[in-house]
């Protein structure tokens, strides 16, 4: 996106206040439609004069700048650009190692390019896992050169390759950080009709919610599946200084119960009795539990599918939110979920249920507990990560 208007689109449509960005900055842009509704978030960063690059909110993003009478424009430049992810405590000394490069000078929510062997790559602190991570960006020309490079590193210091659904579920769900599409569908084709017509005419990139396989107790009323961004946590990114889609709605509930987002620690007990239901002949069966992850794909001839699975949750026979995102997480031996309940009933350690089971099949309860949340929270978060603690790199 760039422009002299850039800017101003920006924060007509984000939560977030664009107007102080700076050339290194980078903001978690969330937008909403009218009713307070998450329609996307991603990552916008700022690379030039008037010049932003977007992540993850297209297609709401070019139907604003297309719908816009500003002088901004946009390209569409997906799949010309690589994203490499490293996380953890060697993150910062494997890409230094690679680049041979002094790199503690990028803070966290900051970029800026380094020069590799005459390649330019992006390097942001930044990451889904908590944990002190950095993303590296640059042309598709240059990935297997700079891939090859960070893997070599990697090996130095005994990285792990771990894959696409540790990007997708555990680290979203394990690191507190909930997803679109993977934690929540959005409403594109409820916020009225110009959304909805631009978002039928990109189905690359819309297939996510034009075709909506919903699984669940929490059954096929969408609505209930859609969030805010108080019931996800992020009542930071909301800055009520400028004029923004959804501002009206957002101020309203400010002072009103909502829900709040929370872990939750599934019984073993009872996940095993839910299973057992599958290998017993004179049972009725539940909807598969054994699945490390509810994260499912359609394809036919005509379209992609995609499905959302989220259930009920009850503290006593009062229902009080819904769960989704469930994984079994093999870091800490356990079955988690995050759930988005009403606030009064958010307190770690208390004893919820959760009804496991699409309508129309047989349903069981599930008992649960508010775990931590984050629930990977056994190490210093990236944003309070002081790097001069980790060693310079010198030649």
């Amino acid at each position: 996106m760039y422009g002299p208007d850039a800017a101003k689109l920006l924060n007509s449509v984000c939560t977030n206040d664009f107007s102080t960005l700076g050339l290194k900055g980078l903001r978690h842009a969330v937008l909403c439609n009218e009713k307070g509704q998450i329609l996307c978030d991603g990552v916008v960063i700022r690379i030039a004069e008037d010049r932003y690059r977007t992540y993850w909110i297209n297609p709401v993003i070019s139907y604003y700048v297309e719908s816009s009478d500003l002088d901004v424009h946009g390209e569409d430049i997906s799949g010309q650009e690589y994203f490499i992810q490293i996380d953890g405590e060697k993150s910062l000394e494997i890409l230094e190692d690679a680049f041979q490069a002094d790199l503690h000078d990028i803070k966290f929510a900051r970029h800026r390019i380094q020069t590799v062997d005459g390649m330019d790559v992006r390097v942001i602190r930044l990451g889904m896992s908590g944990n002190l991570a950095y993303e590296i960006h640059g042309p598709m020309s240059d990935f297997e050169a700079i891939y090859h490079k960070v893997w070599e590193s990697g090996k130095k210091f005994n990285a792990r390759r771990l894959g696409l659904q540790t990007y997708n579920l555990f680290n979203h769900t394990e690191a507190g950080f909930p997803n679109i599409n993977l934690h929540y569908p959005l409403p594109w084709l409820e916020s009225g009709e110009g959304l909805a017509k631009h978002c039928c005419s990109l189905p690359q990139y819309a297939f996510y919610n034009l075709n909506r396989i919903l699984v669940g107790s929490a059954g096929d009323d969408v609505k209930q599946r859609f969030v805010t961004p108080y019931d996800v946590g992020w009542e930071f990114l909301l800055k009520f200084n400028h004029d923004f889609v959804g501002r009206k709605a957002l101020e309203e509930m400010a002072d009103k119960p909502h829900r709040t987002v929370v872990t939750l620690e599934w019984n073993a007990e009872d996940v095993g009795k839910v299973f057992a239901t599958r290998l017993d002949p004179a049972a009725d069966p539940c909807d598969d539990i054994s699945a490390p992850y509810d994260l499912n794909y359609f394809a036919t001839t005509q379209n992609f599918s995609f499905s959302y699975r989220a259930d009920k949750v009850f503290s006593g026979e009062q229902e009080i939110g819904i769960t989704s995102g469930r994984i079994i997480s093999y870091t800490y031996n356990s079955m988690i979920s995050l759930a988005f309940i009403d606030s009064e009933y958010a307190k770690e350690g208390d004893k919820l249920e959760i009804l496991w089971g699409t309508p129309g099949t047989h349903q069981m309860k599930v008992r649960a507990k508010i775990a931590r949340y984050p629930y990977n929270s056994n190490f210093i978060r990236n944003e309070k990560k002081d790097v001069e603690e980790i060693p310079h790199f010198s030649k």
